[in-house]
């Protein structure tokens, strides 16, 4: 069976795989648009360091003895960014592979609750945020704006490429 074949059929298994790629797709592209956000309005003091560093930091401390070096901090961020929004807009896509239609809605409730279940509340607790109580609130605020930008661009993206696969079966 071709992948083709395996994706024009209408079935629970095409409408997952569609889904899944759709969504993956989306939350990569949601991910830039949110890193290029970030770019231009801050989301944390300038000297803090961002959970992505942190835990790339550890793991490289672990495995080769010593951090990240300063000049490799940007890409060692998007070693996170990047499979984690994947992953987040595949897990979306799954979860929408049987609605149809664009619903940016949908995208800035997604946008908002990974901003919620991350940044104000799993990171903190895991220490590698502050509290949001010791987060000025404008800082706050642009995270979020960014998360729901990086919710809106998944959905786009996402229904624009499950909309093209389906049109092709």
């Amino acid at each position: 069976m071709s992948v083709s074949t395996f994706l024009q059929k209408d079935s629970y298994i095409s409408n997952t795989g569609r889904g899944l790629i759709a969504g993956f797709v989306g939350g990569l592209a949601g991910t830039a648009v949110k890193t290029l956000i970030e770019q231009f309005l801050p989301v944390r003091k300038i000297e803090q360091r961002s959970a992505q560093i942190k835990i790339v930091d550890d793991l490289s401390t672990k495995i080769t003895g010593s951090p990240v070096s300063s000049e490799n901090e940007a890409l060692a961020e998007q070693l996170v960014n990047i499979p984690m929004g994947g992953s987040l807009g595949a897990a979306y896509g799954y979860g929408k592979k049987e609605r149809y239609g664009l619903k940016p809605m949908d995208g800035v409730i997604f946008g908002a609750t990974t901003w919620a279940t991350t940044h104000e509340t799993s990171l903190p607790i895991l220490g590698l945020e502050p509290k949001p109580t010791d987060v000025p609130i404008r800082m706050q605020l642009n995270e979020l704006f960014a998360h729901v930008a990086f919710g809106i661009t998944t959905e786009v993206v996402r229904h624009y490429i499950d909309k093209q696969m389906r049109e092709q079966a």
